[in-house]
């Protein structure tokens, strides 16, 4: 009897210290249960060694405060929570840190503030997640799997405003995400704000993917300016995309004079690369992108051309242009085009983005990062990892957000009836694509990309992206050998809890009719593929 005692005390302890690692998500490499409780309450006082970290320390306390009414104040000195930076070693990863937690006190650890503000984010989890404010004695050590863990949120197409951009900004810190792609220009509207062409957010922000004839929606280089500031308090970048040459409908209604035309299902397409005056515009446009966008990194697009150059190949200044340059088709004009726009970006000491097709276009590696989105396509993926540039990988299958996740649903894409559930998420595996070392080196990381044309309002955005982005911060962050999908399912619950609480609009993988899939007003987005 005393054995079986034993062996079910053991069992409740082991489960105990599963459920206590799990409510962290994406889960630590290292969790080592102790016994006891730390307690939250308005006693506690947080602290920090260094003041690169005072801001780290205001941001527990707000959200502490924000989500469960808690006032811990910042003391000097010895305190109950304390953050600690430790001097920098060689090669040591700014994204590590370490947490422990004992009765009487809490030490959150790293060589880099951002590390420390990870760590302080897996013990707000532990916070909300647990029960009675009490946080279990346990020492965490953790580092990500990948650098780049990224999400792209696509605006031209809906627009959602600054507080949807802020509230997302707020789970991906939650969920230790560090790079917001923000899609800005596009067929359907422009959604920034030039000083110097004005008209293309005021006549360019017209409209959107389903109502041409909105008033113009987009975001002020204030609003920019807020934003930016926003997401650098939670570590995370943000990286604006300037579509050219095509993709560039939207600009071209506004200042018709660059345009160098389309086809019948994609009027006015593209940039015109025949024009001087093109190149100057355009970069007096990345000039000042440039200077909101402290990143110095912009994607610059360079897919699907062939969409709509079709005037390319009677436009007369275009073919004035393939002479002199002694250019022999419309990809030769393309790359023409990639090379100066990407150096004018070079010469602002800024770094150049391109979906995977301009991987064929020899640009400098050491200035360039490739995106590989199409999963048909590997040999893309092989040609950018095999020219020497870093990568971030984002294939539709299953990165894709407007994908749908469940065989049922029925307003959203799929691929030759394929779709993506959390689980192909969770499992996806970046480095399996490398095939050799040399090439993972190269593999930046990871993203999720969420397109627009079926999200005209924020429950349909809730709706795709939770609890995927949950899925999407473990493969991002864990190690393929270390993944289990059961034990990340189970520890989701307490998430959606979270979910709830916040009023998003979720899919429950475990209930799904709990938030049945809304109808959208139905237009077919572009290459479906049923």
């Amino acid at each position: 009897m005393r054995f079986l005692y034993t062996l079910f005390t053991l069992f409740i302890y082991i489960s105990a210290q599963a459920q206590q690692q799990a409510a962290i998500i994406p889960m630590p490499a290292g969790f080592v249960a102790g016994k006891g409780l730390f307690t939250l309450n308005n006693k506690v006082t947080i602290g920090y060694t260094d003041e690169q970290l005072k801001a780290v320390a205001h941001y527990f306390q707000y959200e502490l405060l924000r989500q469960k009414g808690i006032t811990l104040q910042q003391k000097n000195g010895s305190a109950n929570i304390l953050l600690v930076l430790k001097p920098t070693k060689k090669k040591s990863d700014p994204n590590a840190y370490q947490v422990s937690i004992k009765p009487d006190q809490v030490i959150i650890s790293g060589n880099h503030p951002k590390g420390i503000f990870y760590g302080a984010i897996s013990l707000l989890q532990l916070a909300l997640t647990g029960k009675n404010n009490q946080l279990p004695v346990a020492e965490i050590s953790d580092a990500p799997a990948y650098g780049w863990r990224g999400f792209m949120l696509d605006e031209s197409r809906h627009f959602f405003g600054k507080e949807k951009v802020k509230s997302i900004l707020n789970w991906m810190a939650f969920y230790k995400l560090n790079t917001f792609h923000w899609h800005l220009t596009d067929e359907p509207a422009w959604r920034l704000e030039i000083k110097k062409y004005p008209k293309l957010a005021l006549i360019g922000g017209i409209g959107d993917y389903l109502n041409p004839d909105l008033p113009a929606q987009f975001y002020t280089q204030a609003d920019i300016k807020e934003i930016i500031a926003y997401a650098a308090e939670r570590y995370i970048e943000v990286i604006p995309e300037i579509d050219m040459p095509g993709h560039a409908t939207a600009a071209n209604k506004a200042y018709p004079e660059y345009s160098g035309g389309g086809s019948a299902g994609h009027p006015e397409f593209t940039f015109n690369p025949g024009l001087e005056k093109t190149y100057t515009y355009l970069t007096n446009i990345l000039k000042e992108t440039n200077i909101l966008f402290p990143s110095r990194i912009i994607h610059l697009g360079g897919d699907e051309v062939s969409f709509g150059n079709e005037k390319w190949n009677t436009n007369p200044d275009i073919l004035k242009l393939r002479q002199q340059e002694n250019l022999q088709d419309n990809a030769a004009v393309e790359h023409y085009f990639i090379k100066r726009m990407a150096d004018s970006l070079y010469q602002l000491h800024a770094k150049a983005i391109f979906w995977d097709e301009m991987a064929d276009a020899d640009l400098p590696k050491d200035k360039t990062i490739m995106f590989w989105w199409r999963q048909e396509k590997p040999q893309q993926l092989q040609t950018a990892l095999r020219k020497g540039y870093n990568t971030v990988l984002c294939p539709r299958l299953p990165l894709y957000f407007d994908f749908v996740q469940d065989s049922t649903h029925q307003y959203g894409r799929k691929w030759n009836k394929l779709y993506n559930p959390i689980q192909q998420v969770y499992a996806f595996d970046a480095y399996s694509y490398a095939r050799n070392d040399q090439e993972k080196s190269l593999i930046l990381g990871i993203q999720a990309n969420l397109w627009t044309e079926t999200v005209d309002h924020d429950r349909r955005l809730d709706f795709l992206l939770f609890p995927r982005i949950a899925a999407l911060a473990e493969a991002a962050w864990v190690p393929q050998e270390k993944k289990d999908f059961k034990t990340f399912s189970t520890n989701l619950t307490g998430h959606l809890a979270l979910y709830s609480k916040a009023g998003l609009y979720y899919y429950d993988p475990s209930k799904t009719l709990l938030h049945p899939e809304i109808p959208v007003k139905q237009k077919k987005p572009l290459n479906y593929k049923d």
